[in-house]
């Protein structure tokens, strides 16, 4: 018997200009993480510099999720940019706790709070590493 999984749903917004809001739905593990990477990507591709990834509707999360998270992080860390996890299911707090990423990127509970550490922050100059 084959069972059925649960496609990855992506969804992304641009309340602002440099800013992407991402909600994704379904479990992000190995078989679906590179379809959020890609997401991710074009945003970053698209100019977005602030990602805001709404982790509400994601009842599971492995390392390969966690790693995305922390490579967007990098990424945006390197344009003068931020990355923010909203409200994540407790299972996935839980993971981001364990593993300290939620010491590194912020949790916020609501997209507004979010939106409110984004404004927060100083504009900088893109760190320009060679």
């Amino acid at each position: 018997m084959i069972r059925a999984r649960n496609p990855l749903s992506v969804d992304v917004t641009v309340p602002r200009e440099d800013i992407a809001l991402v909600a994704v739905e379904g479990h992000l593990d190995l078989d679906t993480a590179t379809e959020f990477q890609h997401q991710l990507a074009n945003q970053l591709h698209h100019g977005r510099r602030h990602f805001l990834l709404d982790l509400s509707a994601v009842p599971f999360m492995d390392s390969s999720g966690m790693n995305i998270v922390l490579r967007v992080y990098q990424e945006a860390r390197g344009v003068s940019g931020s990355v923010h996890v909203i409200a994540p299911t407790p299972a996935v707090r839980r993971i981001l706790d364990l593993t300290g990423v939620s010491i590194t990127v912020p949790v916020s509970e609501t997209v507004e709070d979010a939106l409110a550490l984004v404004d927060a922050v100083p504009e900088a100059t893109p760190d320009r590493r060679t």
